[in-house]
C-alpha cells in the first residue's frame, strides 16, 4: 500500500479528502470549468464515507454553489467501462435530493457530473469531453440543465484548453513542492496548500489505511486467515493490539464472525469498544 504522505492528488482518497474543503472544491471547479465559481458548500457526508456495509466506500464529492448549481466530482484511475452509467446515477441522485414534494419539475437545479480520469475514457486524445443532451434528428438542445464532463490527464490537445487546466492535470499526477512552479496560478497554489494540510491530518491518514485494507479484504477469496489479518491491520492502524487479542483474532475460523469483526474494527472508537462489541 502506498504511504499516505507519498500520495498524489490523483489518488481517489486524497482527492476526495482535499475536495471536502470548500475552498479546494471551488478551486478545482474554477480550473476545470475555466470560469469563476461562487462560494461552494460541500456536503461532507458524501465523501470519504465508510458505511456499515464494508464493501461500500464512497469517494465522490458533492457540492453546490451560491447560484444553486449542483456538482458531483469524482477521481477515476481505472476504466471499468461504466462511467456513462455512473454519470446517469449521479445526475438522478442530485435530482432526487433537490426536488422536494410539491415542487415543479422546472425547479430542478442545474447539475454537473465531473469525472477526472488518469486515462483517456473515449480514446480521442482530448483533455476534456463535454456532454449535453442533443437531438439526433435536428440541431436542438434539450436544455435540461444537465452536463457531464470527462477529463483526461493525458490529453494531447493543449491548444483547446487553458494553460491552468494543463498545469492542473500535471499536478494531479505529481503533487509535490517541486511540481508547483513559481508562476503557478492561485488555484494551483491553494490546492497544494490544502493537499499538504490533509497529509498532516492523522485521522484522515487512519481512514486511508482503513479504507485500503477494507478494499483489499473485500476482494479477497474468503480465506479466514486473510480476513483475520485484515482485521488486525485495521485495528493496529488506530490502536495498540495486545498479543492476547491478536491470537484470539487469528484463531477465529468462522467466516461469518470475521465478517462481523471487520465492520466492528472499521467503526470502533477504541480497542475496548471493539473487544466489547465483538465479545472476544
Amino acid at each position: 500500500m502506498e504511504k499516505f504522505q507519498d500520495l498524489n492528488l490523483s489518488n481517489a482518497f486524497l482527492f476526495a479528502a482535499t475536495a471536502q474543503d470548500p475552498e479546494a472544491c471551488r478551486a478545482i471547479l474554477q480550473i476545470v470549468l475555466e470560469r469563476e465559481i461562487p462560494q461552494v458548500n460541500v456536503h461532507a457526508e458524501h465523501t470519504v464515507l465508510f458505511s456499515s456495509d464494508y464493501r461500500m466506500i464512497r469517494l465522490d464529492v458533492y457540492g453546490e454553489d451560491e447560484m444553486d448549481v449542483q456538482y458531483n466530482i469524482e477521481m477515476q484511475n481505472q476504466n471499468e467501462g461504466n462511467l456513462p452509467h455512473r454519470a446517469r446515477y449521479h445526475h438522478a441522485e442530485m435530482d432526487v435530493s433537490s426536488l422536494k414534494p410539491g415542487m415543479n419539475f422546472r425547479d430542478l437545479r442545474p447539475s454537473y457530473v465531473i469525472f477526472i480520469c488518469t486515462f483517456d475514457p473515449f480514446g480521442e486524445g482530448l483533455y476534456r469531453y463535454t456532454f449535453t443532451r442533443q437531438c439526433k434528428e435536428a440541431d436542438i438542445s434539450l436544455e435540461d440543465d444537465t452536463c457531464t464532463i470527462y477529463f483526461n490527464t493525458k490529453g494531447k490537445n493543449p491548444e483547446d484548453v487553458s494553460e491552468e487546466l494543463i498545469e492542473f492535470m500535471a499536478y494531479l499526477e505529481e503533487s509535490t513542492d517541486e511540481s508547483v512552479r513559481d508562476g503557478a496560478t492561485d488555484n494551483i497554489k491553494l490546492l497544494h496548500k490544502k493537499v499538504k494540510q490533509v497529509k498532516q491530518n492523522a485521522d484522515l491518514e487512519a481512514k486511508y489505511m482503513t479504507g485500503e485494507d477494507l478494499l483489499r479484504w473485500s476482494k479477497a477469496e474468503g480465506k479466514a486467515e486473510g480476513k483475520a489479518e485484515s482485521i488486525l491491520v485495521v485495528l493496529a492502524s488506530k490502536y495498540e493490539v495486545s498479543d492476547e487479542l491478536r491470537e484470539k483474532i487469528l484463531c477465529q475460523t468462522d467466516i461469518s464472525v470475521l465478517d462481523e469483526w471487520i465492520v466492528l474494527a472499521a467503526n470502533a472508537t477504541s480497542i475496548e469498544d471493539f473487544i466489547s462489541k465483538s465479545s472476544i
